[in-house]
């Protein structure tokens, strides 16, 4: 959320006109360099904020003091942004005198009451059972959100949130028009109370067209646990397990003990356990294998030759085809290296029955010399 200030600056040294001073407040806008001052809440490090909007409102040439109104990021720090108007005009400056304006959507015109009108609301309310006062004075915490896009949840999901579920869109009930990826977003109950801040994943025209996936991540959850009564673990197997831990059928745990009947190792799977998970996984992953669309020149050879239907010993037909097709390069490899290796030896022996003959030749000529 932004903010708005109203601060005075003092220059070290007079400067030649307001103007000037005008030119070099809107000069300072958009994203700036800032190192905190040396005393300061926060680690002294370099970092980047950003100035929405400055103006000059007011100057006095004789005491060189000058009033201006800036919007900006949260975390600016102000005393940085007058030193740095005062090396800008080459005189040098300083912060004399500040004032918050505005922090988020709430400005100094807006509600503002002192703690006398706190504590009056307060005795109005524990003598004469009258809160008129105290809601005048105490504002929901929806009223700083009013500004966000929102998702209304179904009220069975609401405690789940609060406990850091996901939030699916099986569970939204309604949502606003033009919400952005990666805005942040409130979502609230269908009374309109906000269950907890949240980063969207999708866009309103994805949400419309899907009926499954992640909607938002959670940021933050503004709404208290058990708020709302528990909506899960209510289905027919959470029920049924339910009922065996009460029999003792299964520990307190919803693991199995002795007496756990043999059907039930069998059935149950257990997607906290990551080795029963992964045997799970691999039924799906091999009929994903088999449902996988065929080549054709495979299909054309399974045309050809009889379907037999593979024995567990032996592997899938797949394979078989890959491990032909490596053989059959290996063999053509050995072939080319067979050729080219008797071309070899061939022209070895040209060249070697030639250098014979000239040996010949030489001696004959050297003898009837």
């Amino acid at each position: 959320a932004g903010k708005e200030y109203v601060g005075i600056v003092r220059l070290h040294n007079a400067i030649e006109s307001e103007a000037q001073l005008a030119r070099a407040i809107e000069t300072l806008t958009g994203a700036l360099f800032q190192r905190p001052p040396l005393i300061a809440a926060v680690k002294r490090q370099l970092r980047v904020r950003t100035i929405y909007e400055s103006k000059l409102v007011e100057y006095d040439p004789e005491r060189r003091l000058g009033i201006f109104w800036v919007s900006c990021e949260a975390g600016t720090y102000i005393r940085t942004l007058c030193v740095h108007l005062g090396l800008l005009l080459g005189v040098g400056g300083q912060m004399q005198e500040l004032r918050r304006v505005r922090s988020g959507i709430l400005g100094e015109k807006d509600n503002m009451v002192t703690m006398h009108d706190v504590l009056d609301a307060q005795w109005q309310y524990d003598n004469n059972k009258d809160d008129s006062y105290l809601r005048r004075v105490i504002l929901p915490l929806e009223k700083l959100l009013t500004s966000h896009k929102r998702l209304v949840m179904k009220d069975s999901a609401v405690n789940a949130i609060c406990y850091g579920a996901k939030i699916m869109l099986p569970g939204v009930l309604r949502y606003e028009d033009g919400i952005e990826l990666n805005q942040e977003i409130v979502v609230i109950t269908t009374k309109g109370e906000a269950i907890c801040l949240a980063i969207a994943l999708m866009t309103t025209a994805v949400i419309s067209t899907c009926d499954h996936g992640i909607v938002a991540k959670i940021k933050r959850v503004i709404m208290e646990r058990d708020t709302y009564p528990r909506k899960w673990g209510l289905g027919p197997k959470a029920s049924q397990k339910k009922m065996m831990i009460q029999k003792g059928l299964l520990d307190k745990h919803g693991k199995p003990n002795e007496s756990t009947p043999d059907s039930w190792k069998k059935e149950y799977v257990d997607y906290r356990d990551p080795s029963k998970k992964d045997a799970a996984a691999v039924p799906r992953a091999v009929s994903e294998v088999e449902r996988a669309p065929k080549r054709k020149r495979e299909s054309e050879s399974e045309s050809e030759e009889a379907v037999t239907p593979p024995s567990p010993a032996t592997p899938p037909p797949e394979e078989l085809s890959k491990k032909e097709k490596k053989k059959k390069k290996k063999e053509k490899k050995a072939k080319e290296a067979a050729e080219s290796g008797g071309e070899q030896v061939e022209l070895a022996s040209e060249t070697s029955t030639k250098k014979k003959k000239k040996k010949k030749q030489k001696e004959v000529e050297e003898s009837s010399e």
